[in-house]
This record gives structure tokens, C-alpha cells and sequence, in this order.
């Protein structure tokens, strides 16, 4: 006969009786506590499976003081969240680290000045244990908002505001958006070319910044006419492409500051009789298969781990947060995160 009354819920004193602990013990267990022995341990999850308990998510957070959540803010409109491949993968490995984890994403859209409001009332509102916050734009008042909250926030991409860079508190993960800028750059020179012109992405972003300052280390002395800015989507590395090739009808090379622009640029190109890479050879960044392996030509491009960087900032918010819950202000800080690009090599360079 079963345990359970049919449609009636398991409890906490079920589950204890059942393993022969206290009720405390039991409590222990299931909220992820330390000090149990763990024959004890494995008492209480046998029993729990074989009860098939489901912790109360309210009760369960009076004792972890925990939510078992985590915001998501990215600083973009949904138009773009959702057409761009980018954040698809960055949101794949933000998800499956968080269920690692046993944590709810919470996914907040910014699209304009009045959804900082929504989104700063709901962070401060205790629904989260912490935030993940990416492309943020300069002068964006999010991480006002979650420093002035007290919120545990990792910041996707290298903070730009003032100040921030030498905050050892301000936590971050990124590529090595500088050095493999270099190395595209430098692998078109490699090339022979000679009139090597960029697209870059937004630069209120750090992340172009860092991939245009890449393209001026190599290229300190570049001619102004091959510098035009970007917006990192299609239709902007379209624009993009076509305003160069007016301003520079003999550029035979453009590094692009992302797949999805680059595609924007080869469409232009073939548009005006160009052929890739005889006339222009084209480098990408990202490394998206869905975009790079399935563009015409296939992008040669710098590769970066986007769904690990995702999986990355996860990780450094929940040991942040495990910190936090046990008081421990021992042992080495947590530091920011960078992580290393490696041009991929295709037919369009």
C-alpha cells in the first residue's frame, strides 16, 4: 500500500520518520546544509525519492535566506534578444549551468529608459539571488541599480563606467576581445593585403572598443576612411559595407567586428560585383556555426567560447553567493574572468 494518501503531499516530518533523523536533520539535508554525516545524507535522500518530497520553495528560502533564482538583464530589446544568435548561445549556457546548480532563470529585457524602472523594482523586490547583466551600453544605470540594491551581480563583457576597471568587487567575464582582434588583423596582412578597413560593432560597447583598438595595434597608422561603425546586426554590417566601399572603392580586405555583420558585408559585396576573398577577403567574429559555417563563403573568423561564457559567469555569481551565505571573508578574492579567442580559418580569408 502506498505511504501517501493519494493527491496529498509528502512533509518534512514524513520524510524524517522515514529516514530515523529529527526533523532538523532531515531540514539540513534537503536545504543543502553542512554537518550531517553522510550516512545520515544518504538516509534522507532515499527517503526523499522514495517518498518523492518536493521541498516548499517558501519554507526552504526562510532557512537558505535563498530564492533558488537568478536574474538575467540583458540591455538590448527583445527585436534583437531574440533574432540574434549571440545571445541565444550565451542564454544555452547561462541556462544549463543555473539547473546544475538546481536555480531558476529569470530573463528581464531592457528596450527602454522606462524598463529600468520595472527591472530595478524587481531586483530590489528579493525575487533573486543575484544577477547576470550583458551588452550593456555606456552610461547604462544597471549596475547603479544593482550595486545600490546590494544585488551579487556578474557583468558580461569589461565594464566601461568609471571607476570600474580597478574595482576588484565589480565581477565580469569576457573574451580576449583586443587580442583577437590582433590576430584577425594580423592574418589578413599575412594575406598581402593592403587597404584593410574595419566594421566595428556600437562603440558605446567595451567589447568593440577593445576589438577596434586590436585592429589600431596592428594597423597604427590606418587611414581614417577604413573605420566605420556597426551596430552588430545584418542589416547594420550592410550598411556598414557599403558605406566603406563608397569612401574606399580599393579596400581589398575588412575585418568585421561580428559573424552577423559580416554577413551584412558579404551580401554587399556580391551585390557590387565583388568577389570574396580575389577582391576582398573578409574575417569575422564570433565563430557561431549557424552563421559562419552556412555564410557564402564560409567566414574565416575569430572564435570565442560564447555558451561557456555564459556557463562561466554562473559560476563565479554561485560562488559569490556561497561566500555570501557563509560569512566566509576568508581565503583569495574572487577575480573577473577573460577568456582566449583563436581565429578559425575558411574560405572568405
Amino acid at each position: 500500500m502506498s505511504d501517501q494518501i493519494s493527491g496529498a503531499r509528502p512533509t518534512l516530518e514524513a520524510v524524517a520518520e522515514r529516514a530515523g533523523v529529527s526533523r532538523a536533520t532531515a531540514s539540513r539535508v534537503v536545504n543543502g546544509g553542512t554537518g550531517v554525516r553522510e550516512a545520515l545524507v544518504e538516509k534522507v535522500r532515499k527517503a526523499v525519492e522514495e517518498l518523492g518530497y518536493v521541498p516548499n520553495q517558501a519554507a526552504r528560502s526562510l532557512v537558505t535566506r535563498r530564492t533558488g533564482a537568478v536574474a538575467v538583464v540583458v540591455a538590448e530589446p527583445e527585436s534583437r534578444v531574440f533574432a540574434d544568435p549571440f545571445f541565444a548561445q550565451q542564454l544555452l549556457g547561462i541556462s544549463r549551468e543555473l539547473a546544475v546548480h538546481d536555480s531558476q532563470l529569470v530573463l528581464l529585457l531592457v528596450e527602454g529608459t522606462a524598463d529600468y524602472d520595472r527591472v530595478g523594482r524587481y531586483l530590489s523586490g528579493g525575487h533573486v539571488d543575484g544577477a547576470l547583466v550583458f551588452s550593456l551600453h555606456a552610461e547604462d544605470p544597471l549596475p547603479g541599480i544593482t550595486r545600490r540594491i546590494g544585488l551579487p551581480t556578474v557583468f558580461g563583457g569589461r565594464p566601461g563606467w568609471p571607476a570600474a576597471e580597478g574595482d576588484r568587487s565589480v565581477l565580469y567575464v569576457d573574451s580576449d576581445n583586443r587580442g583577437g582582434a590582433r590576430e584577425a588583423v594580423r592574418h589578413l596582412v599575412s594575406l598581402g593585403r593592403e587597404r584593410i578597413a574595419t566594421v566595428t560593432g556600437p562603440l558605446d560597447q567595451t567589447a568593440s572598443v577593445d576589438r577596434l583598438d586590436g585592429y589600431h595595434d596592428i594597423l597604427m597608422d590606418a587611414d581614417p576612411r577604413l573605420v566605420v561603425e556597426g551596430d552588430f546586426s545584418e542589416a547594420g554590417g550592410a550598411r556598414a559595407m557599403a558605406q566603406l566601399l563608397d569612401r574606399a572603392p580599393d579596400v581589398d580586405a575588412v575585418f568585421v567586428a561580428s559573424d552577423l555583420m559580416a554577413c551584412g558585408a558579404l551580401r554587399v559585396l556580391r551585390e557590387r560585383g565583388r568577389r570574396v576573398p580575389e577582391d576582398v577577403a573578409i574575417v569575422g567574429f564570433d565563430d557561431m556555426a549557424s552563421v559562419a559555417e552556412l555564410a557564402d563563403p564560409p567566414l574565416t573568423t575569430v572564435r570565442q567560447e560564447i555558451e561557456e561564457m555564459g556557463r562561466l559567469m554562473v559560476r563565479l555569481l554561485v560562488r559569490g553567493l556561497e561566500r555570501r551565505s557563509e560569512e566566509d571573508s576568508g581565503g583569495r578574492p574572487l577575480s573577473s574572468l577573460v577568456t582566449p579567442t583563436r581565429l578559425v580559418r575558411r574560405a572568405s580569408a
